[in-house]
């Protein structure tokens, strides 16, 4: 570190700590497996192919070595494969956190962590965070609600010092302000047009509902998140499955996966509830009473689009707004996601893959707020 003087002020050149050898190709690794949907085989055949191109190993740190420190860190374990026999390599839960906190930063990485980290509202109830006011003590308030030093002050005072007996009508409890919940439902779209034409939408898809899911259970515990995946059905997907998820050979049954994600915020209790769609393509198919799939893939299909209308419009009956982000500027589908949007009174961005996670997480913070103002 250089130091330099200048008319009395003194200046240091900062460095920054430089990365270890192993640091560096984590960061590099946690891309990688991102993208190949925790096949950690490929991800290390890239890693091999980068290393060549760049030479980002020495010879005292091989890729070797790299890969034995992410067994010893825990990063990396030996599972027999059941198919092709013998052992092979799996990334671990401590991976699959790893990859949400780098896509939690990589998304939104000047968030700051609140302490309680939940919704403020204006209503005072029987919530956890003191606002300093007190009131008298109620039948039925809770005896750990008690401010003790209050109460003995205010049995001085009307007792007197001398005699001092606290009664009920001394006691006092401090108001506290009600945190309310935010439940959110995540809706990713997993048909084959999320890969078509050489341009991968749902890696960045995954991201965003990997960092939602990092931000929500480490600043907002008391929230709700739920994510589901729509092609020619819906289903309900974890957290932990997120790293994995692929595109399949599907077409786009948006009703199917707004009939799931209301069908999921029906049951919470809280009425502060949301959905969020990420989607790229047209609603193309829907399941009819019978079983069978009304599949078209050509245009806007005038039957599967009124089914998406009504789904929208009964999510607003039940106070369920629906913010749509379109992974697609196609002036037909921007003028679809208008209508469905009106119908909803929801709303809906039209978007590329890298303004994504920003316009994901600008919302998810104005919702909330808006809701808890409310």
């Amino acid at each position: 570190m250089q130091i330099h003087h200048k008319k009395g002020f003194r200046f240091e050149n900062f460095k920054a700590t430089p990365q270890s050898p192993f640091d560096k190709l984590f960061e590099i690794f946690k891309e990688l497996i991102t993208h190949t949907s925790g096949d950690v085989d490929e991800a290390l055949d890239w890693l091999a192919q980068l290393d060549k191109e760049y030479e980002l190993t020495t010879p005292d740190y091989t890729l070797d070595d790299f890969i034995e420190d992410l067994k010893k860190k825990g990063y990396l374990r030996e599972e027999i494969d059941p198919k092709e026999g013998g052992n092979g390599l799996k990334i671990t839960a401590k991976t699959e956190r790893a990859i949400r906190q780098r896509a939690l930063n990589q998304i939104f990485g000047k968030l700051k962590r609140s302490g309680l980290g939940n919704h403020k509202t204006k209503n005072i109830g029987q919530g956890d965070e003191h606002t300093g006011e007190y009131r008298n003590y109620h039948f039925g308030d809770a005896l750990e609600r008690i401010s003790m030093t209050e109460s003995i002050k205010n049995a001085q005072i009307n007792n007197g010092i001398g005699n001092f007996t606290l009664n009920e009508n001394d006691l006092v409890v401090e108001e506290t302000n009600f945190n309310a919940q935010m439940s959110t439902v995540l809706m990713i779209d997993i048909s084959h047009s999320m890969i078509l034409y050489g341009e991968d939408r749902i890696t960045p898809a995954k991201k965003v509902a990997m960092a939602l899911a990092e931000l929500i259970t480490t600043r907002y515990p008391k929230d709700t998140l739920d994510m589901l995946v729509f092609g020619n059905d819906a289903w309900p997907i974890s957290i932990k499955e997120l790293p994995y998820l692929k595109v399949g050979p599907y077409h786009t049954n948006t009703v199917a996966g707004l009939e799931l994600a209301m069908d999921i915020l029906r049951r919470k209790r809280n009425t502060n509830k949301q959905i969020f769609m990420i989607t790229d393509g047209k609603p193309s198919c829907i399941r009819l009473p019978d079983g069978r799939y009304y599949k078209s893939s050509v245009g806007l299909d005038e039957y599967i689009v009124e089914k998406c209308y009504n789904m929208a419009a009964q999510a607003r009956k039940l106070h369920i707004p629906i913010t749509t982000f379109m992974i697609a500027k196609d002036p037909y589908l921007m003028q679809f996601v208008r209508q469905f949007s009106q119908a909803n009174q929801g709303k809906a961005f039209y978007t590329g893959i890298k303004g994504l996670g920003e316009m994901i997480f600008e919302d998810y913070e104005q919702n909330r707020r808006k809701k808890l103002r409310g």
